[in-house]
Order: C-alpha cells, then sequence, then structure tokens
C-alpha cells in the first residue's frame, strides 16, 4: 500500500469513530476534553483489581478489589458535561500492616476490610472546540467526597479538589489527550494543613479497525511538598496498556497497569463496559 493511500485509510478510520467514542474513558484515566453530547447520558461500570496497594494513613497493605465501580456523565449542553464517579464497595486484603498516623483508628482486626469508594462529582466545560489546524481546550473541576472511612483504613476523611485543563487532537487513526492541573489535599491528620499537588495525564488511543482501539497512558500527580508529605497525599502514578471494542452504543475495556512509585500498587488489572444513549432533549 502507498505512503499516500495509507494516511487516506488511517484519516477515513479517525472520521468514521464516533464522536461519543473520544468521550468516553474506560480504561483510561486521563480524561478527554470532548463531552458526551447534549441530552446523552453515558454510564461506565468495571471491575479493579490491584496487587500491593498501599494506604501509609492506615498503614495497611494487600490486594484490593472495586468491584463494582461506576460512573454517570450527563450531558448537559453541547459543549458541558457532570460526572459523578465512584465504586459500590472495596475490599482489601490485608497482607501487611504497619505503624501509621491513623492506625490507632482502625476497626478491622482480622485479614480483610472493606467499605463503599469515595465519590468523585466533576464538571467539564469545552472551552474550544477541536479543528484542523488545533486541538479541543477543557476545563474540568471536580472534588471527591469523603465517603470511606479512615476507620476502615480505605479512607482519608477528607474532601479534596481538584482542576485540570484537558486538550485532545485526533491525527489520522491517532488520539492524543493531555491533561495538566492540580489538587487540593488536606492533611488527614492536622485538619488546618494541605498539600497542593501538580496532576498530569498523557493518552494515545490507535483505531486498528473501525470498532477496536489499543489504548496507553501515564497519569498521577506531585507533590510539591519537601518531605515529610501528609499521609495519603504522595507522589502517585501509573502506567496503564489495554484495548477497546465497541459495537453500537457498548464498549468493552480492558488494561493492565503498573505503578511508577514505590508507593503505588505494583501491578493491576481493570475491565469494564460503557453504555450511551440519548436521554433527553435540551430546550
Amino acid at each position: 500500500m502507498s505512503t499516500t493511500l495509507r494516511s487516506a485509510v488511517f484519516a477515513l478510520l479517525g472520521l468514521a469513530l464516533p464522536a461519543t467514542t473520544f468521550a468516553q474513558q474506560r480504561p483510561l484515566l486521563t480524561e478527554d476534553p470532548e463531552p458526551i453530547g447534549a441530552g446523552r447520558v453515558l454510564i461506565e461500570s468495571g471491575i479493579d483489581f490491584a496487587r500491593a496497594q498501599k494506604y501509609p494513613a492506615s498503614g495497611l497493605e494487600g490486594k484490593l478489589w472495586r468491584v463494582p465501580t461506576l460512573g454517570l456523565s450527563i450531558g448537559l449542553s453541547t459543549i458541558a458535561e457532570l460526572q459523578i464517579d465512584g465504586s459500590v464497595l472495596e475490599t482489601l486484603a490485608i497482607d501487611q500492616r504497619r505503624p501509621a498516623p491513623l492506625s490507632s483508628l482502625l476497626t478491622a482486626r482480622g485479614t480483610r476490610t472493606s467499605d463503599v469508594g469515595d465519590i468523585v462529582v466533576g464538571t467539564k466545560v469545552r472551552l474550544v472546540p477541536e479543528g484542523i489546524g488545533h486541538p479541543a481546550v477543557t476545563l474540568r473541576v471536580a472534588t471527591k467526597l469523603p465517603n470511606a472511612s479512615n476507620e476502615s483504613g480505605l479512607g482519608l476523611d477528607t474532601t479534596e479538589f481538584y482542576g485540570a485543563i484537558l486538550i485532545g487532537k485526533t491525527v489520522q487513526s491517532i488520539r492524543i489527550v493531555a491533561n495538566a492541573g492540580f489538587g487540593i489535599l488536606p492533611d488527614p491528620v492536622v485538619g488546618h494543613r494541605q498539600n497542593d499537588v501538580v496532576t498530569y495525564g498523557l493518552s494515545l488511543a490507535r483505531a486498528v479497525t473501525h470498532q477496536t482501539e489499543f489504548v496507553g497512558e501515564v497519569n498521577g500527580r506531585v507533590s510539591t511538598r519537601e518531605a515529610p508529605v501528609f499521609p495519603g497525599t504522595e507522589t502517585r502514578g501509573q502506567v496503564g496498556l489495554g484495548a477497546r471494542y465497541t459495537r453500537g452504543p457498548v464498549r468493552l475495556d480492558g488494561k493492565v497497569f503498573f505503578g511508577l512509585h514505590g508507593i503505588d500498587p505494583r501491578i493491576g488489572i481493570s475491565g469494564g463496559l460503557t453504555y450511551v444513549f440519548d436521554a433527553f432533549r435540551i430546550p
């Protein structure tokens, strides 16, 4: 196949992919700037597993299951979207216990602890639509609520705030997305202190057919505070590799991820599905 013909085929593949595909997140953590569309609703669910998951505030470490994870996105307009994400149940098979600032609060005395997951409520508003010569630019703000308790060892009982700029561009059959922002993370031990972190994300999605994509990303945060860092606000990051398969309004996905720092899980897997439908009409 000639270079010119190959480029034309890739360009057609990129144009043929539904616009809502780019707004669907799973299995990526890096947020795409494209909203799902006015009056549309996106529902996603999945299962996550992480080995050597560490909780510095409670001193616990073990194998973490999140079953199921749930996400709901509502298209408020052509440029705005409301997001609610969390997990119904998080269960940690405890492998190690270490002395930690909040370990005295633990009520889990055996080899297992569980709790509901923290809920994240966010909104993203597209500022610049994607064009031939420039990427889409979107503002996203989000708040993580303290649903998981520090008595279970899986939560911090603190409320966190995040803000980020999302940038995305499709080049032939490849979707490139970058996130850059900040987070305000309170100290779970001393209430009047906080750690401001820098958040980042970079993802690639390569369409190999009209229905199948290979995806990859690096995503995380960097603490701006000099040591000692408040427990639960440390620098964290992961690299993820996976795939997505779309058929009509349904998408199946899966990925494997690896921690970038000693405090991160060594390895984990995630799998799930996403469903998008027209729910209501914007007047």
